[in-house]
């Protein structure tokens, strides 16, 4: 599920109809989505989503920091920040099966969601990134490794201006992915970027380039 994750940003999607390019990631090969509308209300959000999912053809859909929304829309889970709704209540509440993702930037971040439910992190920024003003500063590869070191063997991608040359490095630092925004969103063709990170990812699952990070538990999440 986490080999390539497209963040459908509406801020960073340039007047791009987000479900067309749903359906473009699908095509291209990605193997999940995040659906990031800050600025939307509920319903237009709950609307949006529900038109991502249909266009997904049944990638697995979350939605960014709404629990609400992902869970009245049919969404396949719900991607959590630090200061959102509590991993343990939300796991209270959701049905069975359903994905929840969390965001860290810091050991004690990942340590932290790892113990209260996470599934699976989103570990960053990689670089310097202007899609998430309050994303901290860039870690780097070798920062990546330290924090999921944290994370007790969940898996986790690297997110933070990816692209498909980072790819080798962050898969031997651990990552069980990437997810990207501008790699895709702002590409010419959105379904052959996702296709070049795909193909990327798998080559370097096939050559062995994990690295410490690679042996530790697995959840529904990968």
């Amino acid at each position: 599920m986490l080999r390539v994750v497209v963040v459908l940003d509406a801020g960073a999607a340039r007047g791009r109809d987000l479900a067309a390019l749903a359906a473009a990631a699908q095509g291209g090969g990605a193997t999940m989505l995040q659906v990031r509308a800050k600025t939307l209300g509920a319903g237009d959000l709950a609307a949006l989503t529900r038109r991502i999912i249909e266009a997904a053809r049944g990638l697995p859909v979350v939605v960014n920091d709404r629990l609400d929304i992902a869970l009245a829309a049919g969404a396949a889970g719900c991607h959590l920040g630090q200061d959102d709704f509590p991993f343990a209540e939300a796991r209270a509440i959701a049905p069975a099966g359903f994905v929840l993702g969390g965001s860290a930037g810091t050991a004690a971040e990942a340590s932290r969601a790892c113990a209260t439910g996470a599934d699976y992190l989103g570990i960053g920024p990689i670089h310097e990134t202007p899609h998430k003003a309050d994303a901290g500063d860039a870690i780097g590869a070798a920062g990546f490794a330290r924090v999921h070191a944290a994370a007790a063997g969940l898996p986790a991608v690297a997110i933070g201006g990816v692209t498909a040359a980072d790819v080798p490095v962050l898969i031997g630092a651990g990552a069980a992915g990437v997810a990207v925004i501008g790699a895709v969103l702002e590409a010419e063709d959105p379904g052959l970027a996702v296709r070049a990170l795909r193909e990327a990812v798998d080559a370097a699952m096939r050559g062995g380039a994990r690295g410490h990070g690679g042996t530790g538990a697995r959840t529904k999440a990968e």
